[in-house]
């Protein structure tokens, strides 16, 4: 029934509006720049892309919405979320609710470990799950259905077998990250999503909308998470600006966003760098951190322009194998042109 009622909510969210790439806009930008984002849209290949927000130093730049969408409408961020639970991770560190990512897993989540674990299990850190680097088998691509499918998310989890060490190679798994949601849900005694919104509260422009929960009730880390651009855009800034509100309410540590954006690991399929929840590659000649999801949900940061850039899409189709996300990849390289040459 949980389950239900969160599709449910998920379906409710604003349906695109059919028609010719129109734009809206709040904001005229500089340099051409909304004019040049226009023009990407109509690009018959960009068609997936519902919003661009760019963002300089805490300013909006331009701001737009293409095919009947809006950048203020909610949308499924998918494995972006990724990032926002990350940050969670850091701020229960912060308030003594974890130790630090050096800290065993298996004592957190006993009640859920198999009845004859692999010893290996007992090596899993909580930064292991940030780096995508459990050494459990991925639940993400072709095995995140009968993943979703079990009736109990973190044990199904917990109970695959080992394909590489804890701390070895990267193995992209949404269940690494739902295994964080389990955590936090039982070191904060709160569901993840009131923890979010107590902890990222302070944020201006920050909310959570609907989001997918397993069958316990755990919020799903990582994935089926609902939010605007300008939300997402909200959540960016905090990091671009260190952790600090605009108001410079420290909410995220600082030294969390150093961490997380050190490199730990690379995608074995991509070569970019990845960290505790975060990608970084070069992208336009600048060093880029970025959060991404399924179908084209992009938060880019870029801390040497003070530059934080906001892409959503259609949820329909992947990003990677159809080269999509390479285009989004390509128009930041522009936009950095752009804010490069103002």
């Amino acid at each position: 029934m949980i389950r239900l009622l969160s599709l449910l909510l998920f379906f409710c969210l604003p349906l695109a509006a059919t028609g010719p790439a129109t734009a809206q806009s709040t904001a005229s930008g500089v340099g051409g720049l909304g004019p040049r984002l226009d023009r990407a849209a109509s690009d018959p290949a960009m068609r997936p892309l519902k919003t661009v927000i760019v963002a300089r130093d805490g300013r909006v730049l331009s701001e737009r919405g293409f095919h009947g969408h809006s950048p203020s409408e909610s949308t499924n961020i998918k494995s972006a979320s990724k990032s926002i639970i990350s940050a969670l991770v850091g701020i229960a560190i912060d308030k003594g609710l974890l130790t630090g990512p050096d800290q065993k897993i298996a004592p957190i989540l006993k009640a859920d470990l198999p009845a004859a674990p692999d010893p290996r299990i007992n090596d899993i850190t909580i930064g292991n799950l940030l780096s995508m680097q459990a050494g459990l088998d991925r639940m993400s691509g072709a095995n995140y259905g009968r993943w979703v499918s079990s009736r109990n998310w973190v044990r199904f989890a917990l109970s695959q077998p080992f394909v590489d060490q804890p701390g070895g190679e990267m193995l992209y798994s949404t269940a690494s990250t739902h295994l964080l949601s389990a955590i936090l849900t039982r070191v904060g005694r709160r569901p993840t999503l009131v923890l979010a919104r107590e902890w990222l509260g302070p944020v201006e422009g920050f909310r959570i909308g609907p989001w997918e929960r397993d069958p316990q009730g755990i919020y799903l880390g990582g994935n089926q998470m609902a939010m605007s651009a300008r939300s997402l855009l909200a959540f960016g800034e905090l990091y671009r600006n260190g952790g600090k509100t605009a108001n410079g309410r420290q909410i995220v540590p600082a030294d969390w966003i150093s961490q997380s954006w050190q490199q730990r690991t690379n995608s074995r399929f991509s070569g970019d760098e990845y960290g505790y929840g975060w990608f970084t590659r070069q992208i336009g000649g600048e060093q880029v951190h970025f959060a991404w999801g399924y179908g084209g949900q992009m938060l880019y940061i870029v801390p040497s322009l003070d530059l934080t850039v906001v892409m959503t899409s259609e949820e329909s189709g992947p990003s990677a194998r159809s080269g999509y996300r390479d285009l989004l990849h390509g128009l930041l390289a522009d936009i950095i042109g752009s804010v490069r040459a103002a």
